[in-house]
Formats: C-alpha cells, sequence, structure tokens
C-alpha cells in the first residue's frame, strides 16, 4: 500500500513539474530546456551511491529505483516539454530535409516505440520508469538486439521530430543535452539495478547483448 502512495504521489509531482515547465517563457524557458536535461548526470550519479551503500538486495534496488526514476523523469520532462513546444514555434536554422521524410520517419520510429513499450508490458511485465518494474528480465524479441530499445527508439523519435520540424538546434540540442545524460543514466544507474534485482541472469544478458545499437542476437552462454 506505501508503495502505491509513493508512486502516485511521485507521479503527481512530475505531472505538475511537466506542467509548469511547459508554461515558461524567455530565459527561464531556454534554461530549462538545456539545462534540466543535464541534471540526470547528478541524479544517476546520486542514485548509485544509494544503490551501493548498502547489501545489494532486490527490495533496496526497487526502492531506490522509485525516487530515481521519478526524479529523471522531471529533469528530462522539464527540458522535453518546452523544447517540443518552442520548435513548433521557432524552428530556427533549416535542416536541409524534406519535410515528409521527417514526418514519415516520426512515424515508423513512433511505432517502434510503441513496440517496445508493448514487448517490455509481454515479456517483463513491466512498464516505462518508476510506473512499473519489471518483474522478470526481458530478453526477447527486441530486447534480444539490444538490451535498450525503449531508449534508443525515443531517442530516434526524437530525432526524427527535429529533421521533420527542420530544426538545426533541435538537433544538436538532443545531441548535446538529452542523449548524453540519458546514456549516462543507463550505464551508471540502470544497470547496476538491474544487475541487482536479476543477478546472474542480467549478466549472462548484458555479455551478449549490446547496450544500445542492435546487433543480432547471441546464443545464450556465448561470449
Amino acid at each position: 500500500m506505501l508503495l502505491i502512495v509513493v508512486k502516485l504521489a511521485g507521479l503527481a509531482l512530475t505531472a505538475a513539474c511537466w506542467w509548469l515547465a511547459s508554461r515558461s517563457s524567455g530565459v527561464l524557458n531556454i534554461a530549462l530546456i538545456w539545462g534540466a536535461p543535464l541534471l540526470t548526470f547528478p541524479i544517476a550519479l546520486l542514485g548509485r551511491k544509494a544503490l551501493d551503500a548498502g547489501p545489494a538486495s532486490k527490495t533496496r534496488a526497487e526502492w531506490a529505483t522509485i525516487p530515481v526514476h521519478y526524479a529523471i523523469g522531471i529533469a528530462l520532462g522539464a527540458g522535453i516539454f518546452p523544447a517540443v513546444g518552442l520548435v513548433q514555434r521557432s524552428p530556427g536554422i533549416a535542416v536541409p530535409v524534406p519535410q515528409p521524410v521527417g514526418l514519415a520517419l516520426c512515424w515508423v520510429t513512433g511505432l517502434a516505440t510503441f513496440l517496445t513499450v508493448l514487448d517490455l508490458a509481454v515479456r517483463g511485465f513491466g512498464a516505462p520508469f518508476a510506473a512499473k518494474l519489471s518483474s522478470r528480465l526481458a530478453t526477447d524479441w527486441m530486447y534480444a538486439w539490444t538490451r535498450n530499445p525503449m531508449g534508443l527508439c525515443t531517442l530516434a523519435w526524437f530525432f526524427s521530430l527535429g529533421l521533420w520540424r527542420q530544426s538545426l538546434w533541435f538537433l544538436v540540442w538532443l545531441a548535446a543535452s538529452v542523449a548524453p545524460g540519458w546514456l549516462y543514466f543507463v550505464k551508471v544507474y540502470e544497470e547496476r539495478e538491474l544487475e541487482m534485482r536479476f543477478g546472474p541472469g542480467y549478466l549472462d544478458y548484458k555479455a551478449r547483448t549490446p547496450m544500445m545499437w542492435p546487433r543480432r542476437p547471441r546464443a545464450r552462454g556465448a561470449s
């Protein structure tokens, strides 16, 4: 019961922060767009320290992950929501890519992102971030090609959005602010948390499956 209350409170706080960020303007708007996603670095580092501060256990990993996931969600959303709003109003310097191409890529990558969420729900009985931590390790289908298909497809969708809006600054922002923090969080915090919850099974999966860029699945036990 306590866990449900904590998750609902975190969800409400996250939604409120996203709403406030989406209504920002002027200097604050720019500061949130470029700075908020970079907060993922200290959040991931502090979360990792919390994981390593005591004996490794599944319960410890689950309770540490709830605040870390919501904090990461707030940091990313506080930059993403105003950035998406701004690129609609002011794309800036144009990228020489036809808009229909970018729009088509948005549909393809959006569908791929939806399929990764579905894959996690079916294979791992989980949902993105702290909404529902996976109760088993997803290693099949899209997760057989990369350990982070959801992150990869989501970043690809934002890249496609930048191409659709023909916005150079949006693509630079994605590469300089959002992607580095996201990847750091996955490498420093999420991999350790999954190791604590799933043990040797995750270590074997990690050894045979790339972190991000897809590769043909290897047989279980292959180096």
